[in-house]
């Protein structure tokens, strides 16, 4: 049996990654129902599974004061190391296509950039923890840093008013911070653009859709023809 496509959605808080994965996934199950129907996966880092749940709550809610920065790259390789062995392996070894809502181009460009741990010790860890896997496409979504934390800081409180999950912890970093992991997102899509395809700007929700599907036919036209 082929091996199936996993694909990745990445980009800061406020980009739209979960509107657009959504979108993706209702596409896929319209235009290319062969592939799509009940063989794509949605899943989500961290969580995705009932162990990355956990660490979830515990990196993201504001509460988790005082994490050291390797801590925390600690736990998003836990949550990530769980979530390929129960979902995203399994998956793709039964044909199926994975959409993930971040992977380790998040762990590069929030702690390797934001924190400061550099690209380095994330991409060894990577290859160590991850048995290097790569998603066969990542669609990064980089509208301006300045849209970008309005929108997650609203979205933020508007959850917390309606009693929703704490999950502001990073938003609350200094816009420093979300420079660097800007532009650490920036200098990956540089790195590596076969595999990544940068959607950047202030365009609609459409016109983000159409470049993302766009992005994604061809990259199951190229697979097709490769089986």
């Amino acid at each position: 049996m082929p091996r199936g496509l996993f694909i990745t959605l990445e980009g800061l808080d406020g980009s739209g990654k979960t509107t657009q994965i959504r979108r993706l996934a209702a596409w896929l199950k319209t235009r290319f129902p062969s592939e799509a129907s009940d063989e794509t996966i949605l899943t989500r880092q961290p969580g995705g599974t009932e162990t990355g749940d956990r660490i979830r709550t515990l990196v993201l809610d504001s509460r988790s004061t005082g994490l050291d920065p390797m801590t925390e790259m600690a736990l998003m390789f836990a949550d990530r190391a769980q979530a390929i062995a129960e979902v995203i392996q399994p998956a793709l070894d039964a044909g199926k296509i994975v959409l993930c809502d971040r992977f380790t181009d998040s762990t590069e460009a929030y702690q390797g950039g934001g924190r400061k741990l550099g690209s380095e010790i994330v991409l060894a860890l990577h290859r160590l923890l991850c048995r290097n896997l790569q998603p066969d496409l990542t669609l990064l979504l980089l509208p301006s840093l300045e849209a970008s934390l309005d929108r997650a800081r609203r979205r933020n409180q508007r959850t917390a008013d309606q009693n929703g999950p704490d999950e502001s912890r990073f938003e609350a970093e200094q816009d420093a911070f979300y420079r660097r992991v800007w532009e650490k997102y920036r200098e990956i899509a540089r790195r590596d653009p076969t595999r990544v395809v940068l959607i950047e700007g202030e365009l609609s929700i459409d016109e983000v859709h159409q470049q993302i599907t766009t992005a994604v036919a061809a990259r199951l036209i190229a697979a097709s023809e490769k089986s």
